[in-house]
C-alpha cells in the first residue's frame, strides 16, 4: 500500500512514543521500524533525504551524539554522512515517519499531522 505510514521507531524515545501515541489517538495504523536494530541501508538514506525535502543528510542526523564529535563529521561531505549512519544508525535523528513519497521528522510529534 503506497501510503503505508512507516515510522523510524527508536521505543526508549519519548518523541517516537508520542509519535505512536499520536497515530494511536488518530486510528491510524503505522509499521514501527527498529532502526537501531534494522539498519536502513544508504540507498533507504537517500530516498528518505529526498522525501524529507532537505539539502544534506545532515539535517537528519543527530548532531549532539558523542559518535558524532568522535567521527569527526562536522565538516564532513554527504557521502561520509551516509556511510556513517549506515553505520552508527543513532546518528539519524528520531522519529522520522514516512508516508507515501513524503517524510517528516516528527520533532514535536505532531509535525507528523502534515502526513495525514
Amino acid at each position: 500500500m503506497a501510503d503505508r505510514i512507516r515510522v523510524l521507531f527508536n521505543p526508549s524515545c519519548s518523541k517516537c512514543r508520542g509519535a505512536k501515541e499520536l497515530l494511536e489517538v488518530r486510528g491510524q495504523d503505522a509499521d514501527y521500524v527498529r532502526y537501531l536494530e534494522e539498519r536502513p541501508s544508504r540507498e533507504e538514506l537517500v530516498v528518505i533525504v529526498r522525501m524529507l525535502g532537505i539539502d544534506s543528510p545532515r539535517g537528519m542526523m543527530r548532531t549532539g551524539e558523542p559518535i558524532y564529535r568522535e567521527l569527526d563529521l562536522a565538516n564532513a561531505d554527504d557521502e561520509r554522512l551516509l556511510d556513517a549512519m549506515v553505520e552508527h544508525p543513532i546518528l539519524i535523528e528520531r522519529p522520522i515517519v514516512l508516508r507515501g513519497d513524503r517524510a517528516v521528522i516528527a520533532r514535536p510529534p505532531e509535525k507528523l499531522l502534515e502526513l495525514l
